[in-house]
């Protein structure tokens, strides 16, 4: 297994260019667990004024792969096979929070559910609950997830 550090877990994320040009950063890490924060800016809204519904997919699935892949064997790459996601209410506040979780970690696949909740004025509203079926496979020659290679 390889449990990542939080620095892991920031600097992978920062390496994902969709994911660090949203803003999207880890704040908590834990084996089978990530949180994730999104300071909410215009560029993420939509022409009705909430979270743009793809901006929170992409939250909630980035959040759950590095979840699966605190508790991935060393050398394997966790990718998404599957996603599902369903949209609760708009999402409206200062900053999206994601909880993400491994339910079962396989040797081949691995399932993981998260929350994405939007934060305004110290109120946390639930607005994604999500699932995905993660998939193992090889690390390629030359990637390595860690702050320090």
């Amino acid at each position: 297994m390889s449990v990542l550090s939080l620095e892991d877990c920031r600097r992978a994320f920062s390496l994902a260019p969709h994911v660090a040009e949203l803003g999207i950063v880890p704040v908590e890490v834990g084996e089978g667990r990530v949180t994730s924060e999104l300071r909410i800016e215009r560029r993420h809204l939509q022409h009705s004024g909430v979270v743009h519904a793809g901006v929170m997919a992409t939250m909630a699935d980035h959040t759950m792969g590095f979840a699966a892949q605190s508790v991935a064997p060393e050398g394997q790459l966790v990718l998404t096979a599957e996603f599902k996601c369903s949209l609760l209410r708009g999402a409206r506040g200062e900053r999206l929070e994601c909880e993400a979780r491994v339910l079962k970690p396989g040797r081949s696949l691995t399932f993981t559910e998260a929350e994405v909740y939007a934060v305004e004025s110290g109120h946390r509203s639930l607005v994604i609950k999500a699932s995905a079926t993660m998939a193992l496979a090889p690390m390629p020659p030359g990637v390595s997830l860690r702050a320090v290679p």
